[in-house]
């Protein structure tokens, strides 16, 4: 958990929760999980637990310790909204994302369904984006759940993109990120998933990031796409105690 990181689409990761399960195909190669193991045989004494889900409270005010503004991912490593994770511990990271309202807070999450019954009882001040992970036309379904929540900032994580994705519900969708699955085991993204879902990004006015193409590791394939990097992002820019949009 550090304020630096090489994912292209945000600055700093914060986990004050590590560790999760499976859900879906999307996660059979899962990053996180192989760092995770990585870590403990390191002696981390973060992960001695290793990939199992591990809250971390004394990691809760971390982003009140980091004055420079910064896009924030929260829980590179777990999923805020895995069913073993507390509410009210979820409420606690929110009202920290809340009160740390010079940084942007990126959530994500494939639980969408436990994220829209529990929206209702979480504060959206407009630096915490919510997003869903879609990794098929299978789990369409996490969208609808994503629209119901009253976040400023919607996205979508489309990585590991495992098919194409036509007729994206986009409506109430602010950004759209695509990536190819990178690591052992990797599978093959096709250009033309990608270009379908910019295309459509293009015609509902939504900004379009293309984050890797994936292979052995995150950089193998580079991000180029039709020969130019597209690093579309929501129309909103921060300031150190203040969003504008």
């Amino acid at each position: 958990m550090g304020d630096k990181t090489a994912i292209e689409w945000t600055d700093a990761t914060w986990n004050p929760v590590t560790g999760c399960t499976k859900v879906s195909p999307g996660c059979k190669h899962c990053y996180a999980e192989r760092l995770a193991h990585r870590l403990q045989a390191m002696g981390n004494p973060r992960y001695k637990n290793g990939f199992d889900v591990t809250l971390h409270p004394d990691q809760l005010t971390l982003p009140l310790r980091w004055r420079a503004p910064r896009r924030i991912f929260v829980n590179s490593m777990s999923d805020l909204f895995h069913e073993t994770v507390p509410a009210d511990y979820i409420r606690w990271v929110f009202e920290i994302m809340a009160k740390a309202d010079w940084h942007i807070f990126q959530v994500l999450t494939k639980r969408a369904e436990r994220l829209a019954a529990l929206a209702r009882d979480l504060p959206w001040p407009p630096n915490i984006w919510q997003g869903v992970s879609v990794e098929s036309a299978l789990f369409m379904e996490r969208i609808a759940a994503l629209r119901t929540v009253p976040a400023t900032v919607r996205f979508l994580s489309l990585e590991p993109l495992l098919g194409p994705l036509p007729g994206l519900p986009l409506g109430g969708v602010h950004w759209v990120i695509v990536g190819g699955e990178s690591g052992p085991g990797h599978r093959q993204i096709s250009p033309d998933w990608v270009r379908d879902i910019r295309n459509q990004c293009g015609v509902a006015g939504v900004p379009f990031f293309f984050k890797q193409w994936g292979g052995r590791t995150p950089k193998s394939g580079g991000r180029l796409l039709d020969g130019k990097t597209w690093d579309g992002l929501p129309d909103v820019a921060f300031e150190r105690n203040a969003l504008v949009r």
